[in-house]
């Protein structure tokens, strides 16, 4: 096996020689006593190091941040501590993030990532034009009062377009701004699951039941309410709603 993987290592330079690849995976030095040594190009290197960020950034820029809070809200109103599992509620929401985000995600790769393949953009070029899309979709859900606040606080002056505003200043306030979205949204949810709760309380203390737990009782209630109306489309539909979709 590590015969073959060193045949690879040799002869894979040898037979991408002349070809035009957008990244040249392993570069090839022979010194002069015949010993190689292989190195990872910058680009690599720079690459596997972005992929450690990805995680952040579809939190930070995408629209995962808001449904994952409603979603989170949503369970505790019904009064369910572990159904949808964490698991489930996650895997949702990022499946929900893909459908919201396909817009910019294909134009991202229509005017970065296919682009940089062709060799028609160099790598910063590439980064700057995949970085416009996902600035558009940022500064069309961020309040103006919440990048005012950044921009004071870091004493940036203010730009003559929504457009010239820099990621350091708009990430922030994207995501303050998708916190009290989220918050909005959970408390229109959090309504009428508490008017249950609330006669469901007042009725047992009419009938004297003080004893017996009010949480046990509307849980089917609110169960039966959130099936009825169709609960989970209802919520699906209002979060892609509220980015526009």
């Amino acid at each position: 096996m590590r015969g073959w993987l060193f045949l690879f290592l040799v002869f894979m330079p040898l037979m991408v020689q002349g070809q035009d690849f957008g990244i040249p995976a392993i570069s090839l030095r022979v010194d002069e006593d015949g010993s190689a040594e292989y190195g990872v190009t910058i680009q690599i290197l720079a690459l596997m190091t972005m992929l450690t960020f990805l995680p952040a950034m579809l939190m930070m820029m995408t629209s995962f941040t808001r449904i994952i809070i409603v979603f989170s809200i949503l369970r505790q109103a019904l009064g369910l501590q572990q159904t949808p599992s964490n698991q489930v509620l996650v895997g949702l929401a990022l499946f929900l993030t893909f459908f919201i985000m396909t817009p910019v995600f294909e134009r991202v790769n229509a005017e970065a990532v296919q682009p940089y393949i062709a060799g028609e953009l160099v790598g910063l070029d590439a980064l700057e034009a995949a970085g416009k899309p996902f600035h558009q979709f940022m500064i069309r859900n961020t309040r103006e009062s919440d990048l005012d606040l950044f921009m004071r606080i870091s004493d940036t002056p203010r730009v003559a377009a929504q457009e010239d505003v820099p990621f350091r200043i708009l990430i922030p306030a994207f995501v303050v701004s998708e916190l009290k979205t989220a918050f909005q949204i959970g408390f229109m949810l959090f309504i009428p699951f508490l008017v249950i709760d609330l006669v469901v309380a007042s009725v047992l203390m009419a009938m004297g039941m003080m004893m017996l737990s009010p949480v046990i009782v509307s849980l089917p209630f609110k169960i039966m309410l959130f099936v009825l109306v169709d609960g989970w489309a209802m919520v699906v539909g209002t979060l892609a709603a509220s980015f526009g979709i």
